[in-house]
């Protein structure tokens, strides 16, 4: 049995703040913290898919600019993809129809979520991203980009709100919850000592009540509501994008593929609006 699984960072175990999981520079004082915690969460889920059979595990990396395992601290035997910039899968980069299940660990509810902690869209810009008139964030898209393959999304790991939120467009998922979260930067934390038992147990269980793949079918309408008109102009310079009103841009593509591409370039193209007033 083959499994993927994609790491973020805001659901892991612990983290209430960008203080501590930004990125490895001085603003984020407690990285180091961050990082141990995401590798404790992901190798609760690597044991957790071994005791149900798993004979390989791909791990992606997928916060920020996804170099924050340190392979040497992970479980032996696995695969990491890290590093940020290439291919099309964006957060699920390296899934394919040869990966019997996928999981998604660490990751966070989408933005606009009352008391999910550090709940954003790819991008604290974002207010809301649709895809054929449904809401979703990271979660779904990733789930969508497994589904496109074939894959079924068997569990997510995050915070209260976000295994809610998964539960929500896939009912049947397997979720394990690490905290529950009081705003977006506070929360009740369980202790590691809780959380890795309950991951990996989920991991088990999932592999043996696998879902069916879910994704999107056909042509795919992609519409992006951004908290600054200025983000919305220079996504509207995108060949294909219509502007809707100050806030929002819409782009219709042949099948979901295209628009989780397009989702993705119209979220990290809207941020080039932060240095407009410079």
């Amino acid at each position: 049995m083959n499994v993927y699984i994609s790491a973020d960072i805001e659901g892991i175990t612990g983290l209430v703040s960008w203080s501590q999981c930004s990125r490895p520079n001085g603003e984020s004082w407690d990285f180091p913290f961050a990082r141990r915690m995401m590798t404790h969460d992901v190798n609760a889920a690597i044991r957790g898919a071994r005791a149900a059979g798993a004979t390989r595990v791909v791990v992606k990396d997928s916060h920020g600019n996804s170099k924050n395992l340190l392979i040497e601290d992970l479980e032996p035997g696995i695969e990491l993809i890290s590093g940020h910039g290439s291919g099309r899968d964006g957060m699920m980069e390296g899934i394919d129809s040869s990966f019997d299940a996928a999981f998604l660990i660490g990751y966070h509810a989408k933005a606009g979520t009352a008391n999910g902690i550090m709940e954003h869209t790819y991008t604290g810009r974002a207010h809301r991203l649709y895809i054929n008139d449904m809401e979703v964030g990271e979660m779904g898209l990733s789930a969508a980009t497994a589904g496109r393959y074939g894959v079924p999304l068997a569990m997510v790991s995050s915070d209260e709100q976000g295994c809610n939120e998964a539960a929500g467009f896939l009912p049947g998922v397997h979720t394990a919850i690490t905290k529950y979260g009081i705003g977006r930067y506070m929360g009740r934390l369980l202790h590691p000592s809780e959380t890795g038992p309950l991951i990996e147990a989920t991991a088990t269980k999932a592999l043996k009540n696998l879902n069916k793949p879910w994704t999107f079918d056909g042509a795919c309408k992609v519409r992006l509501e951004v908290n600054r008109t200025e983000d919305a102009d220079w996504a509207a310079r995108i060949p294909g994008v219509t502007r809707l009103d100050g806030y929002s841009v819409e782009a219709t593509c042949a099948n979901y593929a295209d628009a989780q591409s397009m989702a993705v370039v119209l979220l990290s193209v809207g941020t080039l609006g932060m240095g407009a007033h410079d």
